[in-house]
């Protein structure tokens, strides 16, 4: 087989992009629309004119209810996804990399993020996050003055320095003979540019998603692909050709269903976002990100590509090979051997049109019992007056009795009951209930704190459900975050680690590092946990006392760790606040003190031979553990040198021969400018013992020389701004 050509490549994108949008489009979208109707309350269901028209949100209510339950098994837990190490050489790097992913999370946002997937994931199938590294040229500017020829020559020839305003003159200065001679002065105005990236972890849409119809999961997807709207002048930012970015299409408006799911959002004035006529660079133009497997080598094994595509006919501007589509995906009740599951709202939608009906006629009954219909005798009383249904109106009659109240029988009473059993229905299908959320008092106060707390945890079981799906995507989420960490991250950094800063350099770590997720899908069980944490710290404290530090099964770290959980369990994430930081090595040096004041201590127990056993035996270990303490320290810092020496012998390489000229360059300058200095010094001080006799001889007065002297050798090189 051929490689592929490049209109064969454009026509097998073309196609597959145009596939999955119409899969989703035609079988999908139409889905989610309902739902975000219903979940908004915008469902006019069929009703008679002057009854009630009151709809009813119990998809709202359901949604609203289950995520609070939702986002505080995640968000309780400062550490709810752990990287674990596949070896003993994996455990630094696994606990880095957990608390580097924790980091990253927190500072773009990651509440947000996930609380957006949560929602989209209960109201529209299936939440959405991408991760990717976005790289920026940043340019700053800076003045120089007073710049000679050499340092001017220097400066231009750095990468990435480009000249914005370049000013030269011409000055007189006198060398060494007395000679008048001409200098170049440069006044330079300079924009360095140079590459800064970072890690962006961002919800996207539903409706901006597209997938083949056959996938089962984002991984094993012919395609998947990213279609979202971008101004004319970012495309040329990203590098696009400016002729080539005016070539393309405008934005896609043919898909009415994705149009409308953009109306859910952001209201009608998404309508008519036209472009700015006196500015082209506003032009909305339809890009499409879509990764693909394609042979494109004809070496018969597709292979995962890259594609940026721009306009309606999904014009291939950039093509690249690729490792990992960048897309994680959140839902709470996937549909087994198909990619899109079924959403919370769509298991109650049925339930809120008959809630709506059961309160329309509930309200339509109170409306007919408060203001009855009327027989009135047509020739016998005014009908301006029947008619008019002020309070307190008067009605004229020829005859008493001519108008009668139709009685309305009051069933309301009767009806609320049938509300009560579809609110059941509802909790039974979802597991959200006022139990469940603590929010039914009159309930709880005749239960028993124990049949209370069964209820609750049988009325979560389906929301347990819902948080152990959704924390499959959280997997997908942090191991995404890692490979891109592991690909794209600089060089190494400090970051604040157990209390202490260590560097860190994610580009050593094992992207495919196993993990697991610490949130609490028990949900009511956290006094339990607290409880087991508690009787487990009792013990640990039993056999510290029991066997002493060096007991061998209990140690000040793991001590520590047992408080640091209970306070996780209450909330408080920020543990070194009240417990300090504790590891082995910090544990080895105070173990180390405890050993040297119990040796001092024991100082006045010189005469005691049982005690000077006990004092030496505590010595021997003490020893032992500093020296097995040492040499792990030793082979580390062995280890960590010869890293660095070889680091530095490839920059060094890499650097001497591109700073050698300058260097020079520097060098040389320097010793003509000291060379020049120490000339004109010494010409001033022969000139100055020549004033200073003259004026002696003529005034008789006696010149401070060596006053002069320190005034002159003040430094005169130019200052550089």
């Amino acid at each position: 087989m051929s490689k592929m050509s490049k209109d064969e490549i454009q026509g097998a994108i073309t196609d597959a992009i145009q596939s999955a949008i119409d899969y989703v489009d035609s079988d999908i979208a139409g889905q989610r629309e309902r739902a975000q109707s219903y979940f908004d309350g915008n469902v006019d269901l069929d009703h008679e004119e002057g009854r009630s028209r009151v709809v009813s949100t119990k998809v709202r209510d359901v949604v609203r209810g289950a995520k609070p339950s939702l986002m505080r098994i995640f968000m309780s837990n400062n550490k709810f996804v752990e990287f674990t190490p596949k070896g003993p050489e994996d455990v630094e790097n696994a606990e880095q990399a957990t608390a580097y992913c924790h980091w990253i999370f927190n500072k773009v946002g990651g509440y947000n993020v996930l609380s957006n997937a949560i929602h989209d994931s209960l109201v529209k199938k299936v939440g959405l996050v991408k991760v990717w590294w976005n790289t920026e040229t940043i340019a700053k500017s800076y003045t120089y003055e007073n710049l000679s020829d050499e340092e001017v020559q220097v400066l231009v020839s750095k990468d990435g320095v480009e000249v914005v305003e370049h000013r030269q003159e011409i000055e007189m200065e006198m060398d060494e003979f007395g000679l008048d001679i001409e200098r170049n002065v440069h006044s330079m105005v300079i924009s360095h540019k140079y590459e800064e990236g970072e890690m962006v972890i961002e919800g996207i849409p539903p409706e901006e998603f597209f997938i083949d119809g056959s996938a089962k999961s984002i991984d094993d997807a012919y395609i998947c692909c990213h279609r979202s709207d971008k101004r004319a002048g970012d495309l040329v930012a990203m590098g696009i050709d400016q002729d080539v970015v005016d070539s393309l299409n405008g934005s896609d408006n043919d898909s009415l269903i994705g149009n409308v799911e953009k109306i859910q959002r952001f209201g009608e004035s998404i309508q008519g976002d036209e472009e700015i006529d006196n500015d082209p660079s506003m032009r909305l133009v339809t890009v499409t990100e879509a990764y693909m497997r394609i042979d494109a080598e004809g070496d018969g094994v597709p292979t995962l590509h890259k594609f940026l595509c721009g306009g309606t006919d999904y014009e291939v501007l950039e093509m690249e090979p690729w490792d990992k589509a960048p897309f994680a995906d959140f839902q709470v009740d996937p549909e087994p051997h198909a990619f899109y599951g079924r959403s919370l709202a769509e298991l109650v939608l049925h339930d809120q049109d008959t809630t709506t009906s059961v309160l329309r006629g509930i309200l339509d009954n109170v409306a007919l019992t408060n203001s009855p219909r009327l027989e009135v005798m047509e020739d016998m009383v005014e009908m301006d007056d029947v008619l008019n249904n002020e309070v307190g109106a008067i009605i004229r009659s020829e005859q008493i009795g001519s108008v009668n109240p139709l009685t309305v029988p009051f069933v309301a009473g009767s009806t609320l009951p049938a509300l009560q059993y579809l609110d059941m229905l509802v909790e039974e299908k979802t597991g959200i209930s006022k139990m469940s959320m603590g929010l039914n008092p009159d309930m709880l106060q005749n239960t028993s704190a124990t049949a209370a707390a069964l209820t609750a945890q049988a009325g979560a079981g389906q929301v347990e459900v819902m948080a152990r799906n959704l924390a499959e995507g959280t997997k997908k989420l942090f191991q995404l975050m890692l490979h891109v960490a592991v690909k794209n991250s600089p060089d190494e950094q400090m970051m604040r680690l157990n209390g202490q800063f260590v560097p860190v350099d994610p580009a050593i770590w094992d992207s495919s590092m196993d993990m697991e997720i610490n949130v609490g899908l028990g949900t009511g069980q956290e006094d339990a946990k607290a409880a087991a944490l508690m009787q487990t710290f009792q013990t640990q404290q039993q056999i510290w006392q029991t066997y002493g530090p060096q007991n061998g099964l209990v140690s000040m770290t793991q001590m520590r760790n047992t408080l640091a959980d209970t306070l996780a369990l209450s909330g408080f994430k920020n543990v070194d606040r009240y417990y300090a930081p504790m590891n082995p090595e910090i544990e080895q040096q105070l173990m180390a003190q405890m050993a040297e004041q119990a040796a001092q201590a024991a100082q006045g127990e010189q005469g005691d031979p049982m005690a000077q056993a006990l004092i030496q035996a505590e010595q021997i270990k003490a020893q032992a553990s500093m020296q097995g303490a040492q040499m792990k320290m030793q082979g580390k810092m062995q280890a960590d040198n010869i890293k660095m020496q070889a680091d530095l012998q490839v920059k060094a390489a890499e650097m001497q021969s591109k700073q050698g000229q300058e260097l020079a360059e520097l060098q040389l300058k320097y010793r003509e400018l000291q060379a020049s200095d120490d000339l004109e010094r010494d010409q001033m001080n022969q000139d100055l013992l020549v004033e200073a006799a003259k004026i002696l001889g003529q005034y008789g007065t006696a010149v401070d020389v060596e006053r002069v002297k320190a005034m002159q050798a003040a430094p005169r090189i130019g200052n550089v701004q």
